[in-house]
């Protein structure tokens, strides 16, 4: 097994609120990558006297303890436990039902000699290999079903739209949005590679259509996720780029041959 990870800030004053980890168990069989895109809270706050990072820091090593020491859980079910666990870390002291509690999306993984599993939660991808090449994306296309302007604002989002039926969900507090999120189960000699990516990194397909995953993940084996996210800094940089958002995001990429 071959694994790389990256993470670049947004900024270089503002702290990466990104996480990734690969693991494996003390049996040397198997292993377990996760991804986690914290969510920025708005200027008003998110009712939480810790930073988005402490947050994901926290969810990111129970999602990764989890998945490695209790392969009798599904990953929805590793992902509740970690989320309920984080959660009891600072329920005392914070205010957790705030629509905008810190969250993250989530991308997980977990392998063994007989299968891939994969749980993918809100904006962040995953991309799976075959021997012969073929590059299949699992996705929570939530976001993108919602109808137009539903995004137009911060408040609009909140209200209406997140972590709600009809709208899209991010691990926050609530361990029942295990249920809300895409998984399933591949066998292991039909992946020869995984990645997973957050939106940061994934904007040199979906944003700049600068390839499509096979090509992406082409990068991602001969530059590693290193040079996939130099190549999207290079574009966010193009004066061309008319930026909705952030000019520059949280880009995180993690590379896993098996």
């Amino acid at each position: 097994m071959h694994t790389e990870i990256s993470s670049a800030p947004g900024a270089p004053e503002r702290p990466n609120e990104d996480w990734a980890c690969v693991a494996v168990p003390a049996s040397g069989q198997g292993g377990t990558a996760v991804v986690l895109d914290g969510v920025t809270p708005p200027p008003a706050g998110d009712g939480c006297v810790h930073s988005v990072h402490w947050f994901t820091a926290r969810l990111g090593s129970a999602l990764t303890e989890l998945s490695v020491s209790r392969p009798e859980l599904t990953l929805r079910e590793v992902l509740a436990a970690a989320i309920l666990r984080t959660a009891d870390a600072h329920r005392d002291t914070c205010d957790l039902s705030h629509v905008r509690t810190p969250q993250a999306t989530v991308v997980l993984a977990r392998w063994d000699a007989e299968a891939v599993e994969h749980l993918v939660l809100s904006d962040s991808v995953l991309l799976l290999q075959s021997p012969e090449g073929a590059v299949r994306a699992v996705v929570d296309d939530r976001l993108e079903r919602l109808p137009p302007g539903s995004l137009a604002s911060a408040a609009v989002c909140d209200a209406t739209v997140r972590n709600r039926e009809g709208g899209f969900f991010t691990a926050a507090a609530d361990p029942s949005v295990a249920a809300r999120a895409v998984t399933g189960r591949t066998p292991r000699a039909e992946v020869r590679a995984l990645s997973a990516l957050t939106d940061g990194a994934t904007r040199w397909t979906e944003v700049f259509g600068a390839g499509d995953w096979a090509d992406c993940l082409a990068v991602l084996r001969k530059e590693g996720p290193r040079g996939l996210i130099r190549r999207v800094r290079e574009l966010e940089a193009s004066p061309a780029f008319v930026c909705p958002g952030k000019r520059h995001d949280d880009a995180t990429a993690v590379y896993v041959e098996l």
